[in-house]
C-alpha cells in the first residue's frame, strides 16, 4: 500500500490525514506521523500498515475522549462507558483514558469533590453523595476525601425543616414527611431527629 498524500485536517486541529493508494484515509495525530517518519510515496508493508490503522483508531478515540471531557466533568468510568457506546475498542478506550489522566484532564479525585460540593449546595447529605459517587463509577478510594469536604449536616437539615414548617411547629403528619424527605436526601436518622429536636418537634418519633 502506497501513501499518496499527507496533509493537515482542516476540521480538526492537530490531526493529519494520510491518503492511501486504495482511496482510504488514515486520521493520525502529528506525533504518530513524526514517530513513523511517514512521507508521500512510501510503500507500507502489511505489518506497518496494520500498526498505523491501529494507531489511527486510537487517535480518533483520543479525540472523542478529549471532546467529551472538554464539555463536562466526568469520572473515568463514565468516560469509558460513553466511548464504549460509540463502538470504541477496549484497548483504545483504556489508552485514551490513561492519556487524559496523564495530562490531568481526567481526575477522579477532583471529580469526587465536585460531585460532593454540588449535592451539598443543593441540600443533600453524605448518603446521597455516596449514592451518586457509586452511580458515576468513582472508585471508593476517592470517597472519603470528597465526603470530608461536605459541610456539617445540621445546617442543611435545619434549612430543610424550616422551609417545610414555615415558622410553625409541625404536626405528626408533617414530621413524618420531613423525616422521609431528609432520609431520601441522604441524612442519617440520628441527625434528623436532632434537627427536629432543635425545632421542638421530635416527640413520639420512632426510627
Amino acid at each position: 500500500m502506497r501513501i499518496e498524500e499527507i496533509k493537515p485536517s482542516q476540521r480538526k486541529k492537530g490531526r493529519i490525514l494520510v491518503k492511501l493508494s486504495d482511496g482510504s484515509i488514515l486520521r493520525l495525530t502529528e506525533d504518530v506521523v513524526l514517530s513513523y517518519g511517514l512521507r508521500p510515496g512510501e510503500e507500507l508493508g502489511e505489518d506497518r500498515l496494520a500498526a498505523l490503522r491501529s494507531d489511527a483508531a486510537a487517535a480518533v478515540v483520543k479525540t472523542q475522549a478529549a471532546e467529551i471531557v472538554g464539555s463536562r466533568a466526568l469520572s473515568r468510568r463514565e468516560l469509558e462507558r460513553k466511548l464504549q457506546r460509540r463502538g470504541a475498542a477496549p484497548e483504545a478506550v483504556q489508552g485514551a483514558a490513561d492519556w487524559l489522566e496523564d495530562i490531568g484532564a481526567l481526575d477522579d479525585g477532583n471529580y469526587a469533590g465536585v460531585v460532593a460540593r454540588h449535592y451539598a449546595q443543593r441540600g443533600y447529605g453524605p448518603g446521597r453523595v455516596r449514592q451518586e459517587l457509586q452511580r458515576r463509577g468513582v472508585d471508593r478510594e476517592h470517597w472519603d476525601d470528597a465526603l470530608r469536604e461536605l459541610p456539617d449536616s445540621a445546617g442543611a437539615i435545619d434549612a430543610y425543616i424550616a422551609k417545610k414548617c414555615r415558622g410553625q411547629v409541625p404536626d405528626e403528619k408533617l414530621r413524618r414527611r420531613i423525616v422521609d424527605g431528609l432520609l431520601r436526601r441522604g441524612f442519617r436518622w440520628e441527625e434528623i431527629r436532632a434537627g427536629l429536636s432543635r425545632f421542638g418537634a421530635a416527640e413520639d418519633l420512632e426510627e
